[in-house]
């Protein structure tokens, strides 16, 4: 069958999505991207919070027009499925079926009662069908998490971490590197805490070493660091490593210490001040992000101007911010003293400001450099290539690099462009011959 695909929400989704999207290649269907030309099409919600949740819905009700055309299947899978399978069911009558990710290890026979098709593949074990830029790909560890952060539903969704064994992430990591890609990137909800449930120890600085030894890897970048389970061993491994970069994503959500303890998070403002005193000590070249929560139950002006302040003292890399979203079954959706909406956002955009201020400075410090750029694009009608540096990570994170070249340049290789000027998160420049 003619079959069309649609993801949503993080790239730990987007893997699953690329499982999926294997499985069906193996029974032979054909992946479309035109929907009206779909016969079948296969929806991968996301349900973390309630713009996703609205997202997803939007997109199922979009999807259903096609039953006017060619469509003949419509099957929703993942986070929205999981959260809420019957209400879909019920609720939706053009949704012909909805898998929910407990049932993944049945999906095959789901499918070929479905598609009709040989029910071959198993979700946990086909090749993946690479989605985006062939030269990255990302790379799943473990799934769901057993942080039990109050605001957070992936443990709702996704269960207790469930972390993947190193021989079966090796035999992935080395497929990928067959296939192509340069650049990989290791995911999870919680990278961190990588190994504590299968080996009853933290694994991730043991991985970081196996994985680095694969040599068709230029990049490797770790994403999702938990703040207190960054141990000194993983430190050490990343910076002995020949192609793990010096890339900290660092999720904070607050530097108030009342308010990450209302959170369920462990550690304090003074415990990562002394973290990132470290890092950037072990890597002056370190690039460092995190994401932040306003507007989260009881959080008083006092209290966000504290989170104003450790941001113009930390001067955090990258950093990205959101209102608190009240999300039904979680410890939080219960919590007294809701702030207002309005306020809220107001004060996602003064911190947003600050940032901006900060990035600004930030990249104009880098004028004048020469540094090396993966090449992912090129303008239509102008000479000028799109790529990224070593501190952007991929799908829009974070910035570009954008940069003149009257040569001809593989995408996909790695180049170096002198920055000649820089604006909040982009960089621009020349390339420069090596």
């Amino acid at each position: 069958m003619k079959v069309g695909f649609v993801s949503l929400g993080c790239c730990k989704n987007l893997v699953d999505s690329e499982m999926i999207m294997g499985m069906l290649k193996e029974n032979h269907h054909q992946i479309v991207s035109n929907p009206r030309q779909a016969e079948a099409i296969i929806i991968n919600t996301c349900g973390f919070i309630e713009s996703a949740k609205e997202e997803s819905i939007n997109t199922i009700f979009e999807m259903a027009k096609y039953k006017e055309d060619k469509l003949k299947k419509l099957i929703v899978c993942g986070c929205l499925a999981q959260r809420y399978t019957s209400q879909l069911t019920e609720e939706i009558p053009e949704i012909d079926a909805v898998i929910p990710i407990r049932d993944y290890s049945e999906l095959a026979n789901r499918l070929q009662e479905l598609l009709h098709d040989e029910g071959k593949g198993n979700f946990y074990k086909s090749e993946r069908l690479l989605s985006g830029k062939p030269w990255h790909a990302y790379l799943k560890i473990s799934d769901g998490c057993s942080n039990r952060c109050a605001y957070c539903a992936i443990p709702l969704i996704r269960g207790d971490q469930k972390s993947r064994e190193i021989s079966d992430i090796l035999e992935e990591a080395k497929y990928l590197a067959s296939i192509g890609v340069k650049e990989l990137t290791l995911i999870a909800q919680d990278t961190t805490k990588y190994g504590l449930d299968n080996y009853n120890e933290l694994k991730l600085a043991e991985l970081i070493k196996e994985v680095d030894k694969i040599e068709d890897f230029h990049w490797i970048r770790i994403l999702y660091m938990y703040p207190d389970e960054i141990e000194d061993k993983v430190l050490e491994a990343m910076r002995e490593s020949k192609r793990v970069l010096p890339y900290f994503d660092i999720p904070m959500q607050h530097a108030n210490n009342r308010l990450l303890k209302s959170m369920n998070r462990r550690g304090t403002k003074e415990d990562v001040l002394a973290l990132i005193h470290k890092i950037r000590t072990m890597f002056p070249d370190a690039t460092l992000r995190t994401t932040m929560i306003v507007g989260f139950p009881g959080e008083t002006e006092e209290e966000f101007e504290e989170l104003i302040d450790f941001i113009k003292e930390v001067k955090w890399d990258r950093m990205g911010a959101f209102t608190y979203s009240k999300e039904e079954d979680t410890p939080a959706y219960d919590f007294p003293d809701e702030i207002d909406e309005d306020i809220q956002n107001e004060r996602l955009s003064a911190l947003m400001e600050i940032q901006r201020e900060i990035s600004l400075e930030k990249n104009k410090e880098k004028i004048g450099k020469v540094i090396e750029v993966l090449v992912e694009e090129k303008e239509g009608l102008t000479n000028r290539y799109r790529g990224r540096s070593k501190a952007d990570a991929p799908d829009e994170v974070d910035g570009q690099v954008i940069f003149r070249c009257d040569e001809d340049l593989d995408m996909g290789s790695f180049v170096q462009v002198k920055i000649t000027d820089a604006k909040e998160y982009d960089l621009f420049g020349i390339w420069k011959e090596s």
